[in-house]
């Protein structure tokens, strides 16, 4: 019996544990300043000419900051982000940006709304990124 009850407390701690891993929000900082720098640039060169210098988008292209981008992206993982631009981004080359680069863009994104960097850069990778949500800024 104390054995069983062993066992069972070490495998809720170990449930406990991992469950705990895997609530991050972009409220927890999860990109670096340095990280979202490189972004910058790659979103300059990448991405401005459509969505504009100030992500307020044009025409086809949609706002990358601000209250509709944070309200469809809101409770979402950051994978479903992530994969959409690595899919369709840049319009006129889609499928050619890199994850590093991806995830660098990404961290740009998440600085521009206003949402806090932290000491660990965000990873490109998808399996890491569907555990962390997007959660909008507070106002």
């Amino acid at each position: 019996m104390k054995t069983t009850i062993a066992i069972a407390s070490l495998i809720f701690m170990q449930a406990l544990i991992i469950v705990s891993a895997q609530a991050k929000t972009t409220r927890d900082g999860v990109y670096t300043e340095a990280q979202a720098k490189r972004g910058e640039k790659m979103y300059a060169e990448s991405c401005a000419s459509c969505h504009g210098a100030d992500l307020s988008g044009s025409g086809q292209a949609p706002e990358l900051s601000g209250k509709d981008f944070n309200a469809d992206w809101n409770t979402l993982p950051l994978s479903d982000l992530f994969e959409r631009t690595r899919v369709t981004m840049p319009a006129d080359k889609p499928g050619s940006l890199k994850p590093e680069q991806i995830a660098d863009l990404t961290a740009f994104l998440l600085q521009k709304a206003a949402l806090p960097d932290g000491q660990t850069e965000l990873p490109s990778d998808l399996a890491a990124l569907k555990t962390i949500t997007f959660v909008s800024p507070k106002p």
